[in-house]
């Protein structure tokens, strides 16, 4: 062996000393420190980019505030979910209207499957990585700086939840510093869990069904299949898994909830099967899952089209909307310091919170719980929907003020109602119109008009009871006067019965006995009791005009004020505000907001069930035997009908023991309505139709409400009967006595002939038989009781002036001749229910009638024969 190796060393130090090995060796050592120097050098320079990288890095995120742990956890789980609002009885409604509607959802809500195909996707390393994945990093930042057509991203989950909801999708090294810096500090700051939950309820998916823009993977789980993203199939957590990467190019849904054409469809099914493929690459899903999973019709699994909340009752919506945007703006001022008062007050700071509120509840998730009953609301849309009887639908030309483009719309017969519950004051349901695309505007809670005579026993009857003025059957003065040039009449100009009953004149609805007994009532301030029932828009002028008593108020008031008022009665006298939002609930189930009636006393029980009784003669013979004549059942009914001026306007509120209805009638640009008779009617025996209409849609639901399950107004103890002589109200020494009801706590003075004319004067007809006592005061200048007159007409208690805003001056109920108006002729806003002046020229009526679209033109309703003098108004 050692000879071996002797010889092999001498064989290899012969070839070593061959010529060609020096140069071998020279060439060698050479290369070998190029290659140290190059080493170092490239180290030197790792070492130099490196330092330049960090720095420069540095200066991008020097300005970023490092947020501590609870700030950052705070403005992760800060992201919007929409408000949902229910009916009565916790039924669903929909979501409030916004631009993003967000469901919140727990991880343990979410298929298993739907976790899988998102890391597959997304993110394959989630559960490895501190919050970046620096090859990936720096593979994009090559691409870029190479500008290469292929950019595969390198975002983790952890970074979209930065971008998304920490910083923006601003393109920029800065932004990007930003993100890679604050999701390594997220990763210490939360749980991979927490990381996947918040990124699962803040990522885009597109639109849904209704073609609104939604965020979360239950949103899109509801909104694409109408399932829970805990029930999703394998397929359908691929498609939903897959829509991030662009989320409008793979939803299904255009921006009006239609499916998109096959074409499009086929984008969002392509990237279906890139989740699939990479879902099995990573071993998520099995070769026989993937196969049976690639051959799925997803497209059959989409959701029709769904009409949102404000599609389907629009009227409801905005309504529960707005009404919690009033209570949500005084729990954030109560928060701040600020009383609930100053909000109604002060209208900047009520503009200011009401702002705020509107964005904390299109944001926060809230549950919105409400009064209006579904099936009622349903069956009185459905009795609006039918009712053939309205009158006729004009045009009328509109000037968009955007585009300046003027185009003729239809201008229908417009109508509004509303159903309170008298007790508790739950708005169960309302008739916010006939068509809301037509205007958005609720006629029953938002428009504005003349109440006509509803206003006689709210502001007259009632007050004069109250004050021991009258009794349900004491006298009044049926006669004409001339105060001022001011010339009022009955609904017959030439009728003038002399000394009638209070009962008589209320319910024939006598223009004269009321403005006269109001007149003699004003120095008590009557129209404060309608600031108590509610009446929010009263004017100065309201409280010292005459013709308020026959509904002529400057601004009008709204259907919901008006029935609500009347509910005063059948309450006994206690006012309840009616109210529609029942209770607020936060995302967390806190209760932060519950609706607590309260009572507030306006008559006593004595006077409310005085005037009630006078109110059932207006069903049983007076102005409204028409409405109960065509009802389908029998119950205890009182109310009172009204029509303004011209028949702009036609009322009837109606209530029981347990509910009030109110509806109203009239074009939104105020025009008589008294026209069209033959095909249509007379207008005050639409309304009284209507009403019975409405009416049994309710018994139709809901038959103890329309009947108020059998029971009847109950009659104080201190409610008497006496015997009067019905032409002084004395008690004693006159042939005519009669008897009807008193407060018997009060004693009701008797009167004169001078006392029941007053203030007006006047000369009693003389077939009343007695002696035609004339006491006329036209034109008088001399002061009786402050109501002295001047040739300018300008003393308060006048009737309404040319300033006032009110459509319907002269009275309401009244039709007076063409020569015997009173000194209101005004044009202004109160007679039309959106509050706005004419943009449009009316034209001639459509051809095909009144209905509008609003249902078939058959009905087996039929005025009933006149046989009590009806609609004497």
């Amino acid at each position: 062996m050692k000879k071996l190796l002797e010889s092999w060393d001498q064989h290899i130090q012969a070839f070593s000393d061959k010529a060609f090995m020096k140069y071998f060796r020279i060439s060698s050592s050479v290369i070998w420190n190029l290659f140290l120097l190059f080493l170092t050098l490239m180290l030197v320079g790792i070492v130099f980019l490196g330092s330049i990288g960090a720095g420069y890095f540095a200066s991008l995120v020097k300005d970023e505030k490092l947020s501590s742990k609870q700030e950052m956890r705070e403005t992760i789980f800060n992201y919007d979910e929409t408000s949902q609002l229910y009916f009565a009885n916790n039924q669903y409604l929909g979501k409030m209207r916004t631009d993003l509607e967000r469901t919140e959802t727990t991880l343990k809500q979410v298929s298993p499957k739907v976790i899988d195909a998102v890391l597959a996707t997304e993110d394959e390393y989630f559960y490895e990585h501190n919050g970046i994945v620096p090859k990936a990093v720096f593979r994009g930042l090559l691409q870029d700086v190479s500008n290469s057509s292929m950019q595969t991203g390198g975002s983790t989950l952890t970074q979209q939840l930065i971008k998304n909801q920490v910083l923006t999708n601003e393109v920029s090294y800065e932004r990007k510093a930003k993100e890679l810096l604050l999701a390594m500090r997220l990763e210490h700051f939360m749980t991979k869990d927490e990381i996947l939950e918040a990124y699962l309820n803040i990522i885009p998916y597109g639109r849904n069904s209704t073609g609104r823009n939604i965020a979360g993977v239950e949103t899109a789980s509801k909104g694409i299949f109408n399932k829970s993203a805990s029930d999703l199939s394998l397929p359908q957590a691929a498609y939903i898994a897959g829509i991030p990467q662009s989320p409008f190019a793979y939803t299904p849904y255009t921006q009006t909830g239609q499916l998109k054409d096959k074409k499009m469809l086929q984008l969002g099914v392509n990237r279906m099967k890139t989740v699939l493929y990479r879902m099995h690459e990573t071993g998520y899903i099995s070769d026989a899952e993937y196969k049976k999973a690639l051959k799925y019709n997803i497209v059959k699994d989409f959701r029709a089209r769904e009409k949102q909340a404000t599609e389907k009752y629009p009227y409801v919506t905005y309504e529960i909307e707005d009404q919690a945007k009033g209570i949500m703006a005084k729990i954030l001022a109560k928060k701040d310091g600020i009383e609930a008062k100053r909000i109604d007050k002060e209208s900047k700071l009520r503009e200011k919170y009401t702002i705020l509120a509107d964005r904390e509840l299109r944001s926060k998730g809230y549950k919105i719980y409400s009064t209006i009953d579904k099936k009622l609301y349903d069956a009185m849309d459905t009795a609006k929907d039918s009712f053939p009887y309205y009158g006729a639908t004009y045009t009328k030309n509109v000037t968009d003020s955007e585009t300046g483009e003027t185009k003729p719309v239809a201008d229908p017969v417009q109508v509004g109602g509303v159903v309170i519950e008298n007790e508790t004051g739950r708005l169960l349901s309302f008739i916010g119109g006939r068509d809301f695309k037509l205007e958005e505007l609720n006629h029953a809670t938002q428009a504005k008009r003349s109440n006509g005579s509803t206003m006689k026993p709210l502001l007259v009857y009632a007050p004069a009871i109250e004050y021991g003025r009258i009794g349900a059957g004491s006298p009044v003065a049926d006669v004409k006067f001339n105060y001022g040039g001011w010339q009022p009449s009955n609904f017959d100009v030439n009728e003038e019965r002399g000394i009638v009953s209070a009962r008589d004149a209320l319910k024939d609805s006598l223009n004269l006995p009321a403005i006269r007994l109001y007149a003699q009532i004003m120095a008590n301030k009557p129209a404060n009791f309608l600031e108590k029932m509610g009446f929010s828009n009263l004017d100065a002028d309201d409280y010292t005009n005459y013709s308020t008593s026959i509904g002529a108020l400057k601004y009008g008031v709204t259907v919901e004020e008006n029935t609500n008022a009347f509910a005063t009665f059948a309450n006994g006298g206690d006012f309840v505000d009616a109210y529609v939002v029942e209770k607020i609930v936060d995302r967390n189930g806190k209760t932060i907001y519950k609706h607590k009636s309260k009572k507030k006393r306006v008559f006593s029980e004595e006077t409310s069930y005085i005037i009630t009784d006078m109110l059932r003669d207006v069903f049983n013979g007076g102005t409204g035997s028409k409405a109960k004549g065509s009802l389908n059942f029998s119950g205890d009914f009182a109310g009172k009908t009204g029509t303004s001026q011209e028949y702009k306007d036609v009322w009837l509120v109606g209530y029981n023991p347990k509910i009030t209805l109110g509806v109203w009638m009239g074009y939104d640009q105020p025009k008589t309505l008294n026209q069209y008779n033959g095909a249509y009617f007379d207008p005050s025996t639409r309304v009284n139709l209507f009403w019975a209409r409405v009416m049994n849609s309710i018994y139709s639901t809901d038959p103890k409400l329309a009947t108020a399950g059998g029971s009847s107004f109950t009659r104080p103890p201190n409610v008497v009967n006496r015997s009067f002589c019905a032409d002084t109200g004395g008690y004693s020494g006159c042939g005519n006595m009669t008897s009807d009801l008193f407060n018997g706590s009060l004693s009701v003075p008797p009167v004169t002939i001078s006392s029941l004319l007053s203030p007006f004067g006047g000369t009693l007809p003389a077939k009343k038989g007695i002696n035609n006592t004339t006491t006329d005061k036209k034109n008088e200048a001399s002061s009786n009781n402050s109501n002295s007159s001047s040739s300018n007409n300008t003393q308060t208690n006048k009737p309404a002036t040319g300033s006032s805003n009110n459509s319907t001056g002269s009275g309401n109920t009244s039709k007076p001749e063409s020569n015997n108006k009173p000194p209101a002729t005004n044009n202004g806003s109160s007679g039309n229910s959106s509050n706005k002046p004419s943009t449009g020229t009316e034209e001639k009526p459509s051809t095909g009638g009144g209905n509008s679209g609003s249902g078939s033109n058959q009905s087996t309703e039929k005025p009933k024969p006149d046989d009590s003098k009806e609609d004497k108004e």
